[in-house]
């Protein structure tokens, strides 16, 4: 089965792109995209929280509910594409999260995945809301409580208009945010998500976090079909030999992962990510944005929030990349890997001269993903990644990483950034020269 024209649902690329519809939780390179964009046009998109909202609606089947990939103008297989993430805005006044625990006898294999009603056995039901609390997502058919997944430790947390301060709430007021859950987290018009703000949960009470919001789903489409949370080395092993329709072995899931799930907090307002084309126009896709993060979202969940996400996105033409090249804001790069100071430099053409060093490395940092069934396989594959890209021994890679950056967690169980300065030359002979250099001008 062919990938359908982008002529057979629109004529004419457009320069900017609003987003409002959203996936049933799988990325399918044999779906129609919206667009086309044009190169360099901009999307704007209303995204729906992921994660919690997804989980506890059985007829999503992905683990998250992302926006419909988009299809840009001139983006070829073999090529690349540059996202540019230029606002990010939460809209929720409030949501819920927390550590999960999934329940046995309302799956088959995976609670992501395929979800089936204890009651009358349908595999992805029509379920209702009624009421609030951890039962209260009930079977269309039979009324039987069918949430697939409960919260072992929830919360449910507030928003201060305009500022950057999200506060848990008690009991009471929890319960005040359930009963209108919907307006409170915001979801968009189209998402079909049960809000998991009706669950109510007050475990923790009184903590204040600082709101950072980035967006954990971010990427273009797989060229095989796949629920869009397990896009990625981690989650991504669920589907070898898995007993549903979305089964793969280790090398297919190799070869057409795009890692567009990865938690990676730095992947927020200013920053950019170069993506691998692994169909044909790329198929943009965003979603998941969350209010603040610490690296390795170790509870497995953090505060799932509705927003507008603004994206730039240019094509780079026969850059055939792997996975993900995530470009942070100067201020997240790890302190070793910030671009020198001109001081910097003048420190350093003295030192060349004093020991006869005839040329001082021109370099910019870069930050290239990993994914893998845990952390030691994630790094190993970022690694791999980099020195493939920029074809230079993996020790070398080691090297320039520990001394000129770092090895950083997105998420446990396995996507990291392994972070280094390259030099000019590599960078232009890999394509990817002219977005660093615009990124890091200096």
């Amino acid at each position: 089965m062919e990938q359908k024209d982008v002529q057979e649902y629109t004529v004419e690329a457009v320069e900017t792109l609003f987003v409002n519809e959203f996936t049933d939780g799988v990325l399918n390179p044999y779906a129609a995209m919206l667009g086309p964009l044009k190169d360099g046009g901009t999307i704007i998109a209303n995204t729906a929280p992921g994660c919690w909202g997804p989980m506890i609606t059985p007829a999503i089947r992905g683990g998250h509910e992302v926006t419909k990939p988009v299809y840009v103008e001139g983006a070829e297989v073999g090529d690349a594409l540059v996202i540019q993430i230029k606002s990010i805005q939460v809209t929720s006044l409030a949501t819920s999260s927390g550590t999960d625990e999934a329940q046995a006898d309302r799956f088959i294999g995976d609670p992501f995945v395929k979800v089936k009603c204890p009651g009358c056995g349908k595999l992805h039901p029509k379920t209702v809301m009624q009421g609030i609390g951890q039962e209260s997502v009930r079977c269309a058919t039979c009324d039987t409580d069918t949430t697939p997944f409960k919260l072992t430790n929830g919360y449910t947390m507030a928003f201060h208009p305009g500022s950057e301060i999200g506060l848990t709430v008690g009991k009471e007021a929890a319960r005040r945010i359930a009963l209108d859950a919907k307006k409170f987290m915001r979801t968009p018009e189209k998402s079909i998500q049960h809000p998991i703000a009706g669950f109510g949960p007050s475990d923790l009470i009184g903590m204040m976090a600082r709101m950072r919001p980035f967006v954990g789903q971010l990427g273009t489409t797989p060229s095989k079909a796949m629920p869009d949370s397990h896009n990625a080395g981690d989650f991504g092993t669920f589907l070898i030999g898995a007993p549903h329709e979305f089964t793969m072995t280790e090398d297919e899931l190799n070869i057409h992962r795009t890692d567009g799930h990865l938690d990676i907090s730095r992947v927020r307002e200013g920053a950019v990510l170069i993506c691998p084309v692994k169909v044909a126009g790329g198929g943009v896709y965003v979603g998941d944005m969350h209010a603040m993060q610490g690296d390795g979202e170790i509870a497995g969940h953090t505060t799932d929030v509705s927003g507008i996400v603004q994206l730039q996105v240019n094509v780079l033409k026969k850059v055939a990349l792997e996975g993900p090249i995530l470009l942070p804001n100067e201020e997240d790069l790890p302190y070793t890997a910030k671009p020198f100071t001109k001081e910097e430099k003048r420190i350093a053409r003295d030192l060349a001269e004093e020991y006869g060093v005839k040329q001082i490395e021109d370099c910019y940092p870069l930050s290239i993903v990993g994914t893998g069934a845990n952390l030691n396989h994630a790094t190993d594959n970022a690694l791999e990644r980099a020195a493939k890209l920029f074809n230079l021994s993996i020790n070398e890679i080691k090297n320039r990483a520990t001394i000129t950056g770092s090895i950083e967690i997105g998420r446990n169980p396995g996507v990291v950034t392994a972070t280094m300065h390259i030099p000019k030359a590599h960078l232009k002979k890999a394509r990817i020269f002219k977005p660093v250099k615009r990124q890091y001008d200096c």
